[in-house]
């Protein structure tokens, strides 16, 4: 068994980092592919809690097996967008969504297979802040514990479907039923931030982040792709990654935002940030603009404030400035084995220290 709470706050098993981690160990290392179930209960629910799983959930249902999810839904709150909904459909998933007034609050998730069966409960709802930097706990139950307290995922789904509850089924072929009308669309119109969304991500830059800004244009440093490693805790610090890509082997997850280099006055509205979902399990940001610009340096750090659902502005704090200095400290959680560090502050706070 395992405890613990994300992010990076305590766990006993240093293997074991929270909740994604523990869906990781439930869905994907070790396990054959089409055997049995998979399940999620969560109240919740968005395209970036899902979005590490989405092709695990494919090739387990085109290999012979199943995925169940039972997702809250409503009519007056933003509980489960048509955007999870829909990619769990397209991918085989079998989806419920429970529409009470006392609102679905479980969150439980979990595999049987043939042989065994675990169990994850946790605070944290399937969505990108729930997997990402909210403070949830979470305990992962295996297989001699589950069977010691008589647990059952099949007797679980029973006891949901025979509940006096108004239950419905999406399915993708069928877009006027009054199930689509218990999602929310996370994707384009007037989407206002939350509070805890309104933050300034901090990330100390390494080489790999600036050869391509540190050349000269004809220089061989300056060829490839530029952009920059952010944290691979960034599910709720980017819009949905609803961008699959349709070359390569590897899946990979992308949105377009508007990024405004503050720096050099450019404002690009196609910058592309990508989730690797089947590579390292990296967040890259697309930072072509800063080629060959000079603006930022190895062990510098860069400011990226999100504004608005898709608008995000950059800084680069040099290392020897006293902006730097007190920034820094911010960038607590390491990224790789390189030194590479980031960290977050409300933006309130940071505009006010960038004064």
């Amino acid at each position: 068994m395992q405890f613990a709470i994300h992010p990076n706050v305590y766990t006993t098993d240093p293997g074991s980092k929270g909740l994604l981690n523990m869906l990781e160990q439930t869905w994907v290392r070790g396990k054959t592919p089409g055997d049995g179930t998979f399940y999620i209960v969560s109240g919740f629910s968005n395209y970036n809690g899902g979005v590490r799983f989405y092709d695990t959930f494919k090739r387990h249902i085109e290999s012979g097996g199943e995925c169940v999810a039972f997702l809250g839904g409503s009519t007056s709150q933003r509980l489960s967008s048509q955007q999870v909904v829909e990619q769990l459909l397209e991918v085989g998933c079998k989806v419920y969504l429970i529409n009470r007034k006392r609102l679905l609050h479980a969150k439980i998730y979990g595999h049987k297979s043939r042989d065994e069966q675990s169990l994850v409960v946790s605070s944290g709802n399937f969505t990108g802040p729930g997997m990402s930097q909210n403070i949830e706990a979470s305990v992962l139950i295996d297989n001699a514990q589950v069977e010691t307290m008589g647990f059952s995922w099949p007797d679980t789904v029973a006891s949901f479907l025979a509940q006096r509850w108004n239950i419905y089924e999406p399915q993708l072929e069928d877009r006027t039923h009054p199930a689509w009308r218990l999602l929310y669309n996370e994707v384009g119109g007037a989407v206002v931030l939350e509070d805890e969304q309104e933050q300034t991500m901090l990330i100390t830059l390494v080489h790999a982040d600036t050869a391509r800004i540190q050349a000269n244009p004809g220089d061989t440093a300056g060829l490839g792709s530029q952009y920059f490693w952010v944290s691979k805790d960034s599910f709720d610090f980017f819009p949905a990654l609803t961008e699959r890509n349709v070359r390569g082997h590897k899946a990979t997850y992308s949105a377009t935002i508007t990024m405004n280099y503050i720096d050099v006055g450019i404002i690009d509205n196609e910058c592309r940030v990508t989730f690797e979902a089947e590579n390292n399990l990296d967040f890259r940001l697309g930072t072509g603009k800063l080629r060959y610009t000079k603006v930022a340096r190895e062990g510098d750090l860069a400011t990226i404030t999100r504004t608005s659902e898709y608008s995000y502005e950059l800084r680069i704090l040099r290392r020897e400035t006293d902006l730097f200095t007190n920034l820094s400290p911010y960038a607590v959680n390491f990224i790789g084995n390189r030194g590479k560090k980031y960290g977050f502050i409300p933006n309130a706070e940071f505009y006010r220290l960038i004064r």
